[in-house]
């Protein structure tokens, strides 16, 4: 982070990618805002190639196709298309078990009984991801890796990691989309249009804006809510994330997020804290970044 953190303020900071969920960058999916009309997907066919990663738990499954083949490119493209269950909504949950409810039992066994519920198709929906075209960068993003901690000194970020990065960095035409409200316009909950402090407050694509929110739209408290800033990033553009203290925010593990409040104070302290600082975060095995840090780290 070194030269980072004062980046924390103004120029663009970063959000790594833990390898457990999808980041902001799926929004490269496309340009255009929400809308309640029946839309067709932005290719034709998906052919699965790779089942990247799933994750039991968190009812995310992340695939590779290849797309557009009956188009007259034998080859096809590459697309990642990710698949996830939506959480329950509290105020229609009930509608689940009125009437007669689609139902097969698994077992049963005194006063215990498991079944499968098949509810309606309102009720159902799985939220769908796409980017398209996707690159090798893309497929290696969403794909399953052990990890690793490393330590990167101020020194190690100058001479190691901004090179690395600079040369590396995924495109972020999806976050001027948004500032040049050509995109998600409708979803914007807060903007200050101040030129030099501005700043847009926009959902999360992993929130369906049903489970945790900010005051005055969502009545939820600061005191409940985790504010923090990313470190590693996949994406260098300053961003805060707000997540409510009950959710499991992929994300927040000390190993990655670091709290805005604590972060100002550092700075106040010592606007060159970031740039002395050692930090600790998370590499992909196959990083050429983690390759790279521990080459010169070794004794």
């Amino acid at each position: 982070m070194a030269d980072t953190a004062p980046q924390l303020k103004r120029k663009r900071e970063a959000e790594a990618e833990e390898a457990e969920t999808p980041s902001t960058e799926e929004k490269e999916a496309g340009v255009g805002n929400g809308t309640s009309e029946p839309v067709r997907l932005p290719f034709s066919g998906f052919k699965v190639q790779k089942v990247l990663r799933e994750s039991a738990r968190d009812k995310i499954i992340f695939l590779h196709g290849k797309v557009n083949e009956d188009s007259g490119d034998t080859c096809g493209e590459d697309a990642v298309v990710i698949l996830e269950k939506t959480p329950f909504q509290v105020e229609h949950v009930a509608q689940l078990l009125t009437g007669s409810p689609d139902l097969k039992l698994q077992f049963s066994n005194d006063i215990y009984s498991t079944y499968n519920l098949f509810p309606p198709r309102h009720l159902s929906d799985i939220k769908t991801t796409v980017v398209y075209p996707a690159t090798e960068k893309h497929l290696q993003k969403y794909m399953r890796q052990d990890l690793r901690l490393i330590r990167e000194t101020g020194d190690d970020y100058r001479n190691i990691t901004l090179p690395h990065l600079e040369s590396q960095s995924l495109s972020i035409q999806w976050v001027y989309n948004i500032l040049d409200k050509k995109a998600e316009a409708d979803r914007i909950v807060f903007e200050n249009p101040d030129s030099s402090d501005g700043f847009v407050l926009i959902p999360d694509l992993k929130w369906n804006q049903q489970q945790e929110a900010i005051l005055k739209r969502y009545q939820v408290t600061g005191g409940r809510l985790r504010v923090y800033l990313h470190y590693l990033p996949s994406y260098y553009h300053l961003h805060v994330h707000f997540t409510a203290l009950g959710f499991e925010a992929p994300g927040s593990g000390v190993e990655r997020a670091h709290l805005l409040a604590e972060v100002i104070e550092n700075l106040e302290r010592d606007p060159e804290y970031y740039q002395q600082r050692t930090l600790t975060f998370a590499l992909r095995t196959d990083d050429p970044l983690l390759q790279l840090l521990q080459k010169t780290q070794q004794p």
